[in-house]
């Protein structure tokens, strides 16, 4: 099954995003509740991660072919940093240093040598 050229290209950005949203939660979510035991904490990760491989796998498996594997892993890659960002702002109450800006931009210089189309 084909899909149209623009569904193609966004909706694995937008799978990779819901799968980076529920990984996030599994990764780091716990470290509000520093009371649960390990195992609890282990066993609610991966429950939460089940969701996150339900969304990755056919994103990637949607993208692959309009976009190549490495543009995959980097679109990938930018998601889950600005996930992450939003996510230490807004639901452990971290700030943003000037450092994760400068590296951020790091990552915006290496997305576009990945995705220009070089001759």
């Amino acid at each position: 099954m084909t899909l149209p050229l623009v569904r193609q290209a966004w909706l694995p950005v937008l799978l990779l995003v819901g799968s980076n949203v529920f990984m996030t939660f599994a990764w780091y979510g716990h470290l509000r509740f520093k009371s649960a035991t390990l195992w609890m904490v282990v066993l609610a990760s991966w429950g939460i991660a089940l969701f996150e491989y339900c969304l990755m796998v056919p994103a990637n498996r949607i993208g692959y072919g309009y976009y190549t594997a490495a543009q995959l892993k980097t679109i990938q890659e930018v998601v889950t940093l600005s996930v992450f960002v939003l996510f230490s702002m807004f639901y452990l109450n971290e700030g943003v240093r000037w450092n994760v800006l400068v590296g951020f931009a790091f990552m915006a210089v290496a997305a576009f040598f990945i995705f220009h189309k070089w001759n």
